[in-house]
């Protein structure tokens, strides 16, 4: 992207999220994308109702979101769409879902894709349910989350889902056997980050490491990571 251009993002909450949850990283990326030469239009989207609607209902719809089989872009993505289709003129759109949002951003991807609009679409889910990615996009959807000094995965929400799925024999593997990757993201990347599922977008000290990186600062580089090339 040429510096004075712009670019629309969408912010997508998962369930039971207040707007303010968001606040830091809207003025980071602001920050970071003005940087670039980029002027960022952020809009933020709830997919599954805002935080006084019920638990229940929310959970209830990302479930059915996360499989293969959701239809019309999925409970999440139907709610929203009608936002999101005004924008089909565009070049590049960029989604951005925390936790349950970023199942809803990956099946407004799918949907651009599935009525071939001539959109470049990328996703980030962040502590999101693993979300089954078709192959054709697979490059266009980044998966960041928290992991342990171990390298396992610490977030919860992070072990629900499955990437997993069957794949057909092959000179090397002449029996079918079980991929746990075959419909992963392009990019994943786990991130050590202080505290839980809620935190990721902390700012403050008290989410900081000895090297003064804060759990914003640590998201972010992994957001540059992974669009840095698309920019």
């Amino acid at each position: 992207m040429q510096a004075s251009q712009s670019l629309k993002i969408f912010l997508l909450a998962g369930v039971k999220t207040t707007p303010s949850a968001f606040h830091a990283l809207e003025q980071a990326l602001v920050h970071h994308l003005h940087q670039k030469g980029i002027t960022p239009d952020i809009e933020l989207l709830f997919p599954y109702g805002e935080a006084e609607r019920s638990l229940m209902r929310q959970l209830y719809e990302v479930r059915a979101d996360l499989s293969r089989r959701a239809k019309l872009a999925g409970y999440g993505g139907r709610k929203v769409w009608g936002r999101i289709s005004s924008y089909g003129t565009v070049p590049k759109l960029l989604f951005i879902g925390h936790s349950g949002g970023g199942v809803a951003a990956y099946q407004i991807a799918r949907k651009l894709h599935e009525d071939q609009l001539p959109i470049n679409a990328k996703v980030v889910q962040i502590g999101s349910p693993k979300t089954k990615i078709i192959p054709q996009l697979k490059e266009r959807v980044g998966y960041i989350h928290s992991i342990d000094n171990n390298g396992k995965v610490k977030d919860p929400i992070s072990r629900l889902g499955s990437w997993g799925g069957w794949s057909s024999f092959t000179p090397k593997r002449p029996l079918p056997h079980w991929d746990s990757q075959k419909y992963a993201p392009g990019f994943i990347e786990g991130i050590h980050m202080i505290g839980g599922h809620a935190d990721y977008f902390r700012k403050s000290e008290q989410f900081s490491d000895e090297h003064r990186a804060c759990n914003l600062d640590k998201t972010m580089t992994s957001l540059d990571a992974y669009l840095k090339e698309w920019l």
